[in-house]
């Protein structure tokens, strides 16, 4: 399949997203500054979910402008990735409502985690659908730096469920950003080399 529909209708999708989540974000109870500080929490978690969606765009901005085909397991990967995409809107608002809440904090990290080993394993196929790429061979993604915002997330669920609830919370925040910084960090690498 050609990327060009592909990448207009995934690219639509994260627009609908962000829009809902932005719709999601509550109005201040009165027009103080006091007001608006009270929402920090839902500015927060919009902010990392935000983070997640724009990552995930961006990615896939950058890949898609090496690839021309794709196959359906990545059609399918993709598909499955945007279902717990769309979800995010709804654990946003729920986990800035709870903050102190186990069960938010567990849905909100599940989501991140589930989002980022699907972007993986689609960037995976989408490598192993075009093995005579050579501009997708030279981005090279097989940096094992990939993996370390999953691992901040796991100590974010062992914060969680031991000494700090809003441990995936924070480690949501810190892992995004590391995704960020990794992906560019890999990015000048390769055009380095």
């Amino acid at each position: 399949m050609e990327t060009n529909r592909f990448e207009t209708f995934f690219d639509a999708i994260i627009a609908i997203i962000i829009t809902v989540l932005v719709l999601k974000i509550p109005q201040p109870a009165s027009p103080t500054l006091e007001a608006v500080l009270e929402l920090q929490s839902v500015y927060a978690a919009y902010f990392i979910s935000f983070l997640i969606l724009y990552n995930i765009w961006y990615a896939n901005h950058n890949l898609f402008q090496v690839v021309d085909n794709i196959d359906n397991t990545t059609v399918w990967i993709y598909g499955i990735m945007t279902f717990f995409i769309s979800l995010l809107p709804y654990f946003t608002i729920w986990l800035a409502r709870n903050v102190y809440s186990i069960p938010t904090e567990t849905m909100f990290g599940v989501i991140f985690i589930v989002t980022h080993i699907l972007h993986t394993l689609a960037t995976k196929a989408i490598y192993k659908s075009n093995p005579y790429n050579k501009k997708l061979q030279a981005l090279n993604n097989d940096s094992y730096l990939l993996n370390l915002p999953v691992i901040i997330l796991i100590i974010g669920f062992i914060l969680t469920y031991t000494v700090y609830i809003p441990g995936i919370y924070v480690c949501c925040l810190i892992s995004i950003v590391l995704w960020i910084l990794i992906g560019r960090f890999v990015k000048e690498e390769d055009n380095g080399n």
